[in-house]
């Protein structure tokens, strides 16, 4: 396989999984200052753009813009299901489900031939 078609979809995940982190993983510690949190949370996000920009700049031109972009948010669903499951230790409800159907849908549809 291609690498541009590899490498974003892979670093994309990554990205996710350590912002997805950054944006939620202190609810799981209340009793850190609000002020803490944010410094810890925008701490992170500097690995996540280490991620995420390689991940735009080798697949752009293998992708469009708006193929990465629909991705992206469909990595970060699948990424946050896991993270409220095993972290927060939220259950996943059929709503949940009925989303990930309907955001599938946006991948069948923007990877669709265009003409």
């Amino acid at each position: 396989m291609n690498s541009t078609l590899l490498w974003p979809p892979l670093l994309l995940l990554g990205s996710n999984m350590v912002m997805t982190y950054a944006w939620y993983g202190h609810l799981k510690h209340p009793s850190w200052p609000l002020w803490f949190a944010v410094v810890a949370s925008w701490a992170m996000a500097f690995f996540e753009y280490c991620l995420a920009v390689p991940a735009n700049r080798i697949g752009y031109g293998a992708f469009t813009g708006q193929q990465l972009k629909v991705m992206q948010e469909v990595i970060t669903l699948i990424v946050f299901g896991g993270f409220s499951v095993l972290v927060l230790g939220e259950p996943l409800r059929w709503t949940y489900f009925a989303a990930m159907l309907c955001l599938v849908a946006a991948v069948v549809f923007i990877f669709l031939p265009t003409g």
